[in-house]
Protein backbone atom coordinates (compact mmCIF):
# COMPACT_ATOMS: atom_id res chain seq x y z
CA UNK A 1 0.00 0.00 0.00
CA UNK A 2 1.30 3.72 -0.47
CA UNK A 3 2.05 4.76 2.78
CA UNK A 4 2.19 8.40 1.78
CA UNK A 5 -1.23 9.80 3.18
CA UNK A 6 -3.52 11.91 1.10
CA UNK A 7 -5.32 15.32 1.40
CA UNK A 8 -8.35 13.52 3.77
CA UNK A 9 -6.27 10.63 5.92
CA UNK A 10 -3.76 13.63 6.93
CA UNK A 11 -6.87 16.52 7.68
CA UNK A 12 -8.20 13.66 9.81
CA UNK A 13 -5.28 13.05 11.64
CA UNK A 14 -4.67 16.47 12.25
CA UNK A 15 -8.08 16.80 13.84
CA UNK A 16 -7.75 13.78 15.80
CA UNK A 17 -4.29 15.14 17.49
CA UNK A 18 -5.63 18.68 18.04
CA UNK A 19 -8.93 17.18 20.08
CA UNK A 20 -6.64 14.71 21.96
CA UNK A 21 -3.93 17.80 22.99
CA UNK A 22 -7.39 19.69 24.59
CA UNK A 23 -9.25 16.94 25.86
CA UNK A 24 -6.75 14.19 27.43
CA UNK A 25 -6.49 14.48 30.96
CA UNK A 26 -3.98 15.93 32.39
CA UNK A 27 -3.75 13.87 35.52
CA UNK A 28 -4.46 9.90 34.63
CA UNK A 29 -7.68 8.60 35.50
CA UNK A 30 -8.59 6.33 38.72
CA UNK A 31 -8.19 2.43 37.05
CA UNK A 32 -11.21 1.55 35.47
CA UNK A 33 -10.61 -1.92 37.55
CA UNK A 34 -12.03 0.26 40.41
CA UNK A 35 -15.64 1.27 40.52
CA UNK A 36 -14.90 5.21 40.60
CA UNK A 37 -12.27 4.75 37.96
CA UNK A 38 -14.69 2.53 36.08
CA UNK A 39 -17.08 5.31 36.55
CA UNK A 40 -14.56 7.70 35.35
CA UNK A 41 -13.62 5.72 32.15
CA UNK A 42 -17.25 5.53 31.31
CA UNK A 43 -17.86 9.42 31.40
CA UNK A 44 -14.87 9.88 29.16
CA UNK A 45 -16.37 7.26 26.85
CA UNK A 46 -19.36 9.37 26.47
CA UNK A 47 -16.97 12.14 25.82
CA UNK A 48 -15.47 10.89 22.79
CA UNK A 49 -18.82 9.73 21.57
CA UNK A 50 -19.99 13.55 21.30
CA UNK A 51 -16.86 14.10 19.24
CA UNK A 52 -17.31 11.54 17.35
CA UNK A 53 -14.02 9.78 18.02
CA UNK A 54 -15.32 6.50 20.15
CA UNK A 55 -15.79 4.10 17.21
CA UNK A 56 -14.48 6.46 14.27
CA UNK A 57 -14.46 3.48 11.98
CA UNK A 58 -18.41 2.68 12.05
CA UNK A 59 -21.08 3.58 10.32
CA UNK A 60 -22.67 6.94 10.96
CA UNK A 61 -25.68 5.40 12.20
CA UNK A 62 -24.71 3.54 14.62
CA UNK A 63 -22.09 6.82 16.43
CA UNK A 64 -18.81 6.09 14.16
CA UNK A 65 -17.69 8.27 11.39
CA UNK A 66 -17.12 6.27 8.56
CA UNK A 67 -13.71 6.45 8.99
CA UNK A 68 -11.34 3.88 6.79
CA UNK A 69 -9.39 1.33 8.14
CA UNK A 70 -6.12 3.68 7.74
CA UNK A 71 -7.54 6.40 9.41
CA UNK A 72 -8.98 4.76 11.98
CA UNK A 73 -5.15 3.81 12.41
CA UNK A 74 -4.11 6.33 12.30
CA UNK A 75 -6.17 7.23 15.27
CA UNK A 76 -5.20 4.99 17.44
CA UNK A 77 -1.45 5.93 16.61
CA UNK A 78 -2.40 9.39 18.19
CA UNK A 79 -4.99 8.11 20.77
CA UNK A 80 -1.92 6.33 22.63
CA UNK A 81 0.69 8.97 21.62
CA UNK A 82 -1.36 11.61 23.36
CA UNK A 83 -1.62 9.12 26.68
CA UNK A 84 -5.55 9.12 26.26
CA UNK A 85 -7.29 7.05 29.08
CA UNK A 86 -7.34 2.96 27.99
CA UNK A 87 -10.31 2.22 26.78
CA UNK A 88 -13.29 0.45 29.25
CA UNK A 89 -15.35 0.26 26.53
CA UNK A 90 -12.91 -2.62 24.71
CA UNK A 91 -14.66 -5.58 24.78
CA UNK A 92 -17.52 -4.38 23.45
CA UNK A 93 -16.10 -2.06 20.72
CA UNK A 94 -13.23 -4.49 19.24
CA UNK A 95 -14.85 -7.83 20.25
CA UNK A 96 -18.47 -7.42 20.43
CA UNK A 97 -19.32 -4.64 17.43
CA UNK A 98 -17.33 -6.74 14.66
CA UNK A 99 -19.41 -10.03 15.22
CA UNK A 100 -22.61 -7.86 15.31
CA UNK A 101 -21.45 -6.55 11.93
CA UNK A 102 -20.09 -9.88 10.56
CA UNK A 103 -23.61 -12.02 11.99
CA UNK A 104 -25.47 -9.79 13.90
CA UNK A 105 -29.42 -8.99 12.41
CA UNK A 106 -30.15 -5.26 11.44
CA UNK A 107 -32.40 -4.98 15.03
CA UNK A 108 -29.58 -6.03 17.13
CA UNK A 109 -27.11 -3.28 15.57
CA UNK A 110 -29.36 -0.44 16.03
CA UNK A 111 -30.02 -1.61 19.77
CA UNK A 112 -26.98 -2.40 20.90
CA UNK A 113 -24.14 -0.16 18.74
CA UNK A 114 -25.44 2.92 20.00
CA UNK A 115 -25.60 2.50 23.66
CA UNK A 116 -21.92 1.03 23.75
CA UNK A 117 -20.06 3.84 21.63
CA UNK A 118 -21.56 6.67 23.84
CA UNK A 119 -20.24 3.66 27.03
CA UNK A 120 -23.81 3.53 28.20
CA UNK A 121 -23.79 0.01 28.22
CA UNK A 122 -20.06 -1.52 28.83
CA UNK A 123 -19.76 -4.77 27.72
CA UNK A 124 -17.88 -7.83 29.71
CA UNK A 125 -16.24 -10.99 28.02
CA UNK A 126 -17.45 -14.40 29.43
CA UNK A 127 -15.47 -16.74 27.90
CA UNK A 128 -13.84 -18.96 29.81
CA UNK A 129 -14.65 -21.18 31.91
CA UNK A 130 -13.35 -23.36 35.23
CA UNK A 131 -12.02 -26.09 32.93
CA UNK A 132 -12.27 -24.06 29.42
CA UNK A 133 -9.75 -21.59 29.33
CA UNK A 134 -7.99 -21.26 26.03
CA UNK A 135 -9.57 -24.35 25.29
CA UNK A 136 -13.40 -22.83 25.20
CA UNK A 137 -14.16 -25.70 23.38
CA UNK A 138 -14.47 -27.56 26.68
CA UNK A 139 -17.19 -25.33 27.89
CA UNK A 140 -19.91 -26.63 30.18
CA UNK A 141 -21.84 -23.66 31.10
CA UNK A 142 -25.96 -24.74 29.05
CA UNK A 143 -28.21 -22.82 26.89
CA UNK A 144 -31.47 -24.79 27.76
CA UNK A 145 -34.38 -24.00 24.97
CA UNK A 146 -37.47 -22.44 26.72
CA UNK A 147 -40.85 -20.51 25.35
CA UNK A 148 -39.39 -17.32 23.49
CA UNK A 149 -35.83 -17.96 24.35
CA UNK A 150 -33.17 -19.66 26.51
CA UNK A 151 -31.98 -20.59 30.12
CA UNK A 152 -28.71 -20.31 30.98
CA UNK A 153 -26.61 -21.93 33.30
CA UNK A 154 -22.98 -22.47 34.42
CA UNK A 155 -19.56 -20.56 35.75
CA UNK A 156 -17.68 -18.30 33.76
CA UNK A 157 -14.55 -17.03 34.88
CA UNK A 158 -11.77 -14.47 34.57
CA UNK A 159 -14.30 -12.42 32.92
CA UNK A 160 -12.83 -9.34 31.82
CA UNK A 161 -14.66 -5.89 32.94
CA UNK A 162 -17.64 -8.22 34.57
CA UNK A 163 -17.10 -6.17 37.84
CA UNK A 164 -18.85 -3.02 36.82
CA UNK A 165 -20.11 -4.03 33.56
CA UNK A 166 -23.27 -4.00 32.74
CA UNK A 167 -23.92 -6.94 29.84
CA UNK A 168 -21.66 -10.01 28.86
CA UNK A 169 -21.66 -12.14 25.63
CA UNK A 170 -20.48 -15.95 25.57
CA UNK A 171 -20.32 -19.30 24.25
CA UNK A 172 -23.21 -21.56 25.56
CA UNK A 173 -23.89 -25.53 25.01
CA UNK A 174 -27.18 -25.89 23.70
CA UNK A 175 -27.11 -29.13 22.24
CA UNK A 176 -26.49 -31.26 25.78
CA UNK A 177 -25.50 -34.38 22.99
CA UNK A 178 -22.97 -32.22 21.41
CA UNK A 179 -19.56 -32.26 21.86
CA UNK A 180 -16.56 -30.21 21.37
CA UNK A 181 -17.36 -27.13 18.71
CA UNK A 182 -20.17 -28.48 18.02
CA UNK A 183 -23.74 -27.19 19.45
CA UNK A 184 -22.75 -24.27 21.05
CA UNK A 185 -24.79 -20.74 20.36
CA UNK A 186 -23.35 -17.48 20.90
CA UNK A 187 -25.78 -15.70 23.44
CA UNK A 188 -25.71 -12.21 25.04
CA UNK A 189 -26.96 -11.18 28.33
CA UNK A 190 -27.81 -8.52 31.09
CA UNK A 191 -25.52 -9.11 33.79
CA UNK A 192 -28.57 -7.41 36.44
CA UNK A 193 -30.61 -10.19 35.45
CA UNK A 194 -32.36 -12.43 37.99
CA UNK A 195 -30.47 -16.05 38.30
CA UNK A 196 -27.08 -13.67 37.63
CA UNK A 197 -24.14 -13.61 40.58
CA UNK A 198 -20.91 -11.65 40.21
CA UNK A 199 -18.18 -12.60 42.28
CA UNK A 200 -14.94 -9.99 41.83
CA UNK A 201 -11.36 -12.05 41.34
CA UNK A 202 -8.40 -9.63 42.55
CA UNK A 203 -5.59 -9.33 40.18
CA UNK A 204 -2.24 -8.87 41.72
CA UNK A 205 -2.71 -5.26 42.60
CA UNK A 206 -5.95 -6.37 44.74
CA UNK A 207 -8.27 -4.89 42.27
CA UNK A 208 -10.91 -6.49 40.50
CA UNK A 209 -10.20 -6.77 36.86
CA UNK A 210 -11.81 -10.47 36.15
CA UNK A 211 -14.62 -11.83 37.77
CA UNK A 212 -16.10 -15.02 37.99
CA UNK A 213 -20.40 -15.37 36.36
CA UNK A 214 -22.68 -17.92 38.13
CA UNK A 215 -25.60 -18.12 36.06
CA UNK A 216 -28.78 -20.22 37.24
CA UNK A 217 -32.01 -20.51 34.51
CA UNK A 218 -31.39 -16.94 33.47
CA UNK A 219 -33.84 -15.88 30.55
CA UNK A 220 -32.28 -14.67 27.75
CA UNK A 221 -34.62 -14.03 24.19
CA UNK A 222 -34.46 -15.37 21.21
CA UNK A 223 -33.16 -11.67 20.43
CA UNK A 224 -30.14 -12.05 21.81
CA UNK A 225 -28.60 -14.84 20.42
CA UNK A 226 -25.92 -14.07 17.78
CA UNK A 227 -25.96 -15.61 14.42
CA UNK A 228 -27.52 -19.10 14.20
CA UNK A 229 -28.06 -21.36 17.45
CA UNK A 230 -25.94 -24.02 17.07
CA UNK A 231 -23.11 -22.48 14.90
CA UNK A 232 -21.63 -20.17 17.46
CA UNK A 233 -18.36 -21.72 17.51
CA UNK A 234 -18.44 -19.81 13.64
CA UNK A 235 -19.17 -16.86 15.16
CA UNK A 236 -17.18 -17.13 18.39
CA UNK A 237 -14.06 -17.52 15.72
CA UNK A 238 -14.76 -13.77 14.59
CA UNK A 239 -14.83 -12.43 18.11
CA UNK A 240 -11.47 -14.17 18.55
CA UNK A 241 -10.04 -13.19 15.34
CA UNK A 242 -10.73 -9.89 16.31
CA UNK A 243 -9.61 -10.52 19.86
CA UNK A 244 -6.36 -11.75 18.62
CA UNK A 245 -5.90 -10.07 15.14
CA UNK A 246 -6.27 -6.30 14.36
CA UNK A 247 -8.83 -4.56 16.29
CA UNK A 248 -8.05 -4.99 19.98
CA UNK A 249 -4.18 -4.41 19.80
CA UNK A 250 -3.62 -1.73 17.51
CA UNK A 251 -0.21 -1.01 16.58
CA UNK A 252 -0.09 2.84 18.31
CA UNK A 253 -0.12 1.09 21.62
CA UNK A 254 3.48 -0.52 21.60
CA UNK A 255 4.40 2.99 18.98
CA UNK A 256 4.06 4.91 22.02
CA UNK A 257 5.28 2.59 24.36
CA UNK A 258 8.49 2.02 21.70
CA UNK A 259 8.64 6.14 21.99
CA UNK A 260 9.09 5.92 25.50
CA UNK A 261 11.44 3.56 26.18
CA UNK A 262 13.74 5.26 23.53
CA UNK A 263 13.29 8.34 25.58
CA UNK A 264 14.34 6.98 28.69
CA UNK A 265 17.32 5.08 27.27
CA UNK A 266 18.12 8.99 26.12
CA UNK A 267 17.48 9.91 29.41
CA UNK A 268 19.27 7.56 31.36
CA UNK A 269 20.74 4.99 29.44
CA UNK A 270 24.61 3.65 29.56
CA UNK A 271 26.14 4.19 26.21
CA UNK A 272 28.66 1.29 26.84
CA UNK A 273 25.95 -0.94 27.80
CA UNK A 274 25.85 -2.28 24.41
CA UNK A 275 23.67 -5.14 25.42
CA UNK A 276 20.60 -2.94 26.63
CA UNK A 277 21.34 -0.44 23.72
CA UNK A 278 20.60 -3.42 21.45
CA UNK A 279 17.07 -4.53 23.38
CA UNK A 280 16.08 -0.94 23.05
CA UNK A 281 16.78 -1.12 19.42
CA UNK A 282 14.87 -4.59 18.86
CA UNK A 283 12.14 -3.18 21.09
CA UNK A 284 11.86 -0.28 18.76
CA UNK A 285 11.97 -1.77 15.77
CA UNK A 286 9.29 -4.81 16.49
CA UNK A 287 6.77 -2.30 17.11
CA UNK A 288 7.81 -0.55 13.89
CA UNK A 289 7.43 -3.86 12.04
CA UNK A 290 4.38 -4.76 13.97
CA UNK A 291 2.94 -0.87 12.29
CA UNK A 292 3.86 -2.30 8.76
CA UNK A 293 2.61 -5.55 9.44
CA UNK A 294 -0.86 -4.16 10.40
CA UNK A 295 -0.80 -1.56 7.22
CA UNK A 296 -0.69 -5.29 4.96
CA UNK A 297 -3.29 -6.44 7.30
CA UNK A 298 -5.53 -3.47 6.42
CA UNK A 299 -4.65 -3.52 2.58
CA UNK A 300 -5.47 -7.35 2.37
CA UNK A 301 -8.99 -6.22 4.25
CA UNK A 302 -9.45 -3.59 1.98
CA UNK A 303 -9.38 -5.94 -1.04
CA UNK A 304 -11.72 -8.21 0.15
CA UNK A 305 -9.83 -10.65 2.23
CA UNK A 306 -10.55 -11.09 6.22
CA UNK A 307 -8.57 -11.97 9.68
CA UNK A 308 -8.32 -15.29 9.47
CA UNK A 309 -5.45 -18.17 11.54
CA UNK A 310 -2.96 -15.15 10.50
CA UNK A 311 -4.72 -13.21 13.94
CA UNK A 312 -2.78 -16.06 15.44
CA UNK A 313 0.84 -14.86 14.02
CA UNK A 314 -0.38 -11.42 15.04
CA UNK A 315 -1.32 -12.61 18.77
CA UNK A 316 2.35 -13.96 19.63
CA UNK A 317 4.19 -11.63 17.98
CA UNK A 318 2.15 -8.37 19.85
CA UNK A 319 2.52 -10.11 22.98
CA UNK A 320 6.06 -10.91 23.31
CA UNK A 321 6.24 -7.43 21.87
CA UNK A 322 4.43 -6.20 24.91
CA UNK A 323 7.12 -8.35 27.61
CA UNK A 324 9.95 -6.78 25.63
CA UNK A 325 9.61 -3.44 26.00
CA UNK A 326 8.45 -3.53 29.60
CA UNK A 327 11.07 -5.76 30.33
CA UNK A 328 13.72 -3.89 28.59
CA UNK A 329 12.62 -0.23 30.48
CA UNK A 330 12.75 -1.83 34.16
CA UNK A 331 16.39 -3.18 33.34
CA UNK A 332 16.66 0.54 32.29
CA UNK A 333 15.63 1.79 35.14
CA UNK A 334 16.59 -0.55 37.56
CA UNK A 335 15.65 -1.01 41.38
CA UNK A 336 13.98 2.21 40.69
CA UNK A 337 11.87 1.19 38.07
CA UNK A 338 10.12 -1.22 40.50
CA UNK A 339 9.83 1.09 43.71
CA UNK A 340 8.45 4.08 41.67
CA UNK A 341 5.09 3.38 40.33
CA UNK A 342 4.65 6.60 38.81
CA UNK A 343 6.93 5.38 35.90
CA UNK A 344 4.04 3.21 34.71
CA UNK A 345 6.05 0.63 33.19
CA UNK A 346 5.91 -2.03 36.46
CA UNK A 347 1.47 -1.43 35.80
CA UNK A 348 2.44 -2.13 31.95
CA UNK A 349 4.67 -4.88 32.79
CA UNK A 350 2.26 -6.68 35.18
CA UNK A 351 -0.51 -6.16 32.48
CA UNK A 352 1.66 -7.36 29.59
CA UNK A 353 2.81 -10.87 31.41
CA UNK A 354 -0.71 -11.68 30.89
CA UNK A 355 -0.63 -11.33 26.99
CA UNK A 356 0.62 -15.15 26.34
CA UNK A 357 -2.21 -16.19 28.14
CA UNK A 358 -5.61 -14.23 27.20
CA UNK A 359 -7.31 -14.25 23.92
CA UNK A 360 -5.49 -17.72 23.98
CA UNK A 361 -2.17 -19.33 25.13
CA UNK A 362 0.75 -19.49 23.01
CA UNK A 363 0.49 -22.97 22.63
CA UNK A 364 -3.21 -22.50 21.30
CA UNK A 365 -1.86 -19.59 18.90
CA UNK A 366 1.23 -22.13 17.97
CA UNK A 367 -1.05 -25.19 17.12
CA UNK A 368 -3.21 -23.31 14.94
CA UNK A 369 -0.39 -21.40 12.78
CA UNK A 370 1.19 -25.03 12.80
CA UNK A 371 -1.95 -26.56 11.59
CA UNK A 372 -3.88 -24.28 9.48
CA UNK A 373 -1.25 -21.82 8.50
CA UNK A 374 1.76 -24.72 7.90
CA UNK A 375 -0.61 -27.78 7.38
CA UNK A 376 1.22 -29.71 9.68
CA UNK A 377 -0.25 -32.68 11.19
CA UNK A 378 -2.53 -32.54 14.11
CA UNK A 379 -1.07 -32.96 17.77
CA UNK A 380 -2.26 -34.80 20.33
CA UNK A 381 -4.85 -33.47 22.45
Amino acid sequence: MDLELDEHAARFRDEVRSWLAENVPQRPLASFDTAEGFARHRAWEARLAEAGLSVVAWPEEFGGRDASLLEWVLFEEEYYAAGAPGRVSQNGIFMLAPTLFSHGTAEQRRRILPPMARGQEVWAQAWSEPEAGSDIAALRSTATRTEGGWLLSGQKTWSSRAAFADKAFGLFRSDPGSERHRGLTYLMFDLRAEGVRVRPIPQLDGEPGFAEIFLDGVFVPDADVLGEPGDGWRVAMTTANNERGLSLRSPGRFLAAADRLTELWQRVGDPADTALSGRVADAWIGARAYQLYTFGTVTRLREGGSLGPESSVNKLFWSHLDLALHETALDLLGPDGELRAEHGWVDGWLFALAGPIYGGTDQIQRNTVAERLLGLPRGDR
